[in-house]
């Protein structure tokens, strides 16, 4: 049995093609927007939902649409009034993925529940074969030391069994064929807890996390969930603060300035 900590890591970004951005613009006579923004790596998600909003209303200058007689020309000020306008759409063309490493089966059973603008892939104990129980323990229970002793004793003993029907089953016997080897791995997962630390890849766009952050760090949240909800907030805070400033964050929760984006 090894002790862990959910761990959060934002592994990809949006990344736009200037160069036929620029083409586009050239055609619809919006070559200055590509003046007024900043294109560096970290910049790409911002600049994707403006251009985004933009196109709805052809509000790239004053004129080319006879109703726009004038514009915001500040990104975050743009940003912010598509936020607190609810014109939610146009963030569901950004998008973000992230490794959630050592997270409980427990919290991505929550997490699957949120399907729209999602994408998920976990790993799979139908073929991966465990050889240990990872397993994170909030902080109030590993300040309980008898609940910790015969926690500690369970996994344990779960472990083992893991071992042993791995050395019954014969499974590292030379020849064993991998499909006897997937549906022997498939039945000794049956005895693993739920709690067991996995890992998933989870992408989601704007809209869908701004919503989940909200959600899963609100105080009736399951406890765990709200830590790796409350590391999303933080990630996406820095990443792109125009889209995820307007939160405020007290005692873990993360509430923001605008719902129903």
């Amino acid at each position: 049995m090894r002790r862990v900590e959910p761990d959060v890591r934002l592994i990809a970004r949006p990344r736009l093609d200037y160069e036929e951005v620029a083409g586009y613009l050239a055609e619809v006579g919006g070559d200055n927007w590509l003046e007024r923004v900043d294109r560096g790596e970290m910049d790409d998600a911002q600049n994707l939902a403006e251009f985004a909003g933009r196109i709805c209303y052809r509000s790239w200058e004053p004129g080319l649409n006879p109703n726009v007689t004038r514009i915001r020309t500040d990104q975050e000020e743009y940003l912010r009034n598509i936020l607190a306008s609810a014109h939610g759409s146009v963030l569901e063309h950004v998008s973000f993925s992230f490794v959630l490493h050592n997270v409980s089966r427990v919290a991505t059973h929550e997490l699957v529940r949120h399907r729209a603008g999602t994408a998920v892939s976990q790993e799979s104990l139908r073929f991966v074969r465990l050889d240990d129980l990872p397993f994170w323990f909030p902080q109030w229970a590993q300040e309980d030391p008898e609940l910790m002793e015969r926690a500690t004793a369970l996994l344990s003993e779960m472990e083992s069994f893991q071992h042993w029907m791995a050395g019954h089953f014969g499974l590292d016997e030379q020849g064993v064929p991998f499909g006897e080897k997937k549906a022997k791995t498939s039945f000794m997962r049956r005895f693993a807890p739920e709690g067991l630390a996995t890992g998933m890849v989870w992408t989601a766009n704007v809209r869908t996390l701004r919503h989940v952050i909200e959600n899963r760090t609100a105080p009736g949240a399951e406890e765990e969930i709200r830590l790796v909800f409350g590391k999303v907030g933080e990630l996406m805070a820095k990443e792109a603060p125009a889209l995820f400033g307007d939160y405020t964050v007290e005692d873990g929760t993360w509430t923001p300035g605008w719902r129903k984006v």
